[in-house]
């Protein structure tokens, strides 16, 4: 397919979707909302069909007997062509918008699984035209965003949202939910998660750090359709095709990345946990005109008032570039951690560790347990996270749909927070939400809330 943004084509598509004013403010109920399509089965677009996980996203939904791929859309040609072998009735197109315009009535959901960057303009889009949505994570790459995805899901109720956290089909992650849900480790104190990587470990998803010279992008790849809303800057190595998680403006490094698998559990278990009100980051990095920092260690501090809580406040330490909290400060006594990427809970009355698909330890004076032992716990069935998502857009009662927006949203918050903050480090900035503003700090709310989008990218605002 060609991928050239100045083709006769693409200049018809633009004019297209000027006069449709895609960025235009909507009121819910008001505009090209409908509910999809009532059909035997779910007719899905898949945007960004390959990539890190679009792949897997693309075939487990497709291996739901009710699914059909009916759409693909990506900005690399090369990766279209070979998704279009494995579904050679669907249709093909570069730009997402021209999916929407030219073939809105094709289908009813669509999976996005394209960098963070574009989550935004897409899924709003997406749900304003009335579609069911399985969004990769994190879910939005600006803290605004979180306010105008948000606002987008509550505004279309009718549609089934999904993120793309698979990881809570292992029973251990379910079990984790229940303890903390009864209480028997005692109120709250802190929460504690480690997150392997960090933004510039390099290797096949992350980049090292270094500012190459502009290049040209790779043959057959989009690169202006890429870019969605970023403002345009030359592509350079290390960037557009898995790496951009590394950059600025493009992702949120390993701990964007990783927290919504790592935080389910606890917003799942403490309804109570609703926005950040601080957040704290030091880091050695300095310059983050381009990358993001690594070695990070933030303090994001969430206000409760809640009997399950120790405090009035509670504390979620997170921890990249493979660095650990002190076993002995949370009083489990010397070991191996179960992996180096972990979630801690600590309460009045033991510790709760889990890796992202197990194992799940409870720590009682630093002796350990295996938590999937815990007297009590029903058992868990096994189940398909994507297949989920298909049977509740096609109407079919299911409790297994464990993450959608409202809930994503929420995990998501505290790592986009960590990772701007950095850009700060050592400073408190008082964080309000509801103003989507950092209350103490004028220069934070320059820089680090929202983006000026390209003409044309712009998210969906719902009133």
């Amino acid at each position: 397919m060609a991928a050239n943004p100045t083709s006769v084509s693409r200049r018809d598509f633009l004019q297209t979707a000027a006069v449709l004013g895609a960025a235009a403010f909507v009121a819910p109920g008001v505009g090209y909302a409908r509910p999809a399509r009532a059909s035997s089965k779910l007719r899905v677009l898949s945007i960004g069909v390959i990539g890190t996980i679009g792949g897997a996203d693309r075939h487990n939904i497709a291996s739901h007997p009710l699914a059909e791929i009916v759409g693909l859309c990506d900005v690399d040609a090369n990766a279209l062509a070979e998704a279009a072998r494995e579904h050679p009735d669907a249709f093909t197109c570069a730009d997402y918008r021209e999916a929407f315009d030219r073939h809105g009535d094709a289908f009813d959901g669509v999976i996005v699984a394209t960098p963070d960057h574009s989550h935004c303009a897409i899924m709003t889009l997406a749900l304003e035209r009335g579609k069911h949505v399985y969004g990769q994570k994190p879910l939005v790459q600006q803290l605004e965003e979180l306010d105008l995805l948000e606002r987008a899901a509550r505004a279309r109720p009718n549609l089934v949202t999904q993120v793309g956290a698979q990881r809570i089909e292992h029973a251990p992650r379910r079990a984790a939910v229940d303890i903390l849900r009864s209480g028997a480790l005692g109120k709250v104190i802190e929460v504690h998660i480690t997150f392997g990587n960090g933004s510039l470990a390099g290797g096949h998803y992350f980049a090292d750090g270094t500012l190459g010279d502009p290049i040209d992008p790779p043959a057959g790849f989009n690169y202006d359709l890429w870019l969605n809303g970023a403002q345009h800057e030359p592509c350079r190595p290390q960037m557009v095709q898995r790496q951009w998680r590394s950059w600025w403006n493009y992702g949120g490094g390993q701990i964007t990345d990783w927290v919504v698998h790592l935080t389910d559990v606890l917003f799942y278990a403490f309804p109570e946990l609703t926005s950040p009100v601080r957040v704290c980051s030091r880091t050695p990095s300095r310059n983050l005109t381009h990358f993001h920092a690594d070695r990070v260690l933030s303090t994001v501090t969430y206000a409760v008032n809640s009997a399950r809580f120790a405090n009035t406040t509670c504390n979620f330490y997170f921890y990249d570039s493979n660095m650990r909290p002190d076993r002995a400060h949370l009083g489990i006594g010397e070991g191996e951690w179960p992996s180096g990427i972990v979630t801690i809970v600590v309460c009045e009355g033991g510790t709760l560790v889990l890796a992202p698909e197990g194992p799940l330890e409870i720590w009682r004076d630093a002796r350990k347990t295996d938590g999937m032992e815990w007297p009590g716990l029903p058992p868990y069935e096994k189940f398909s996270h994507w297949h989920a998502w298909v049977d509740k857009a096609l109407g079919r009662d299911t409790p297994h749909l464990w993450m959608p927006f409202d809930i994503g949203i929420r995990c998501t918050e505290p790592g986009l927070l960590a990772v701007k903050a950095a850009r700060y480090p050592g400073q408190s900035l008082e964080w309000d939400r509801r103003s989507l503003s950092f209350t103490n700090h004028a220069e934070a709310n320059r820089t680090l809330v929202r983006r000026e989008y390209r003409s044309g990218f712009e998210p969906v605002r719902f009133k």
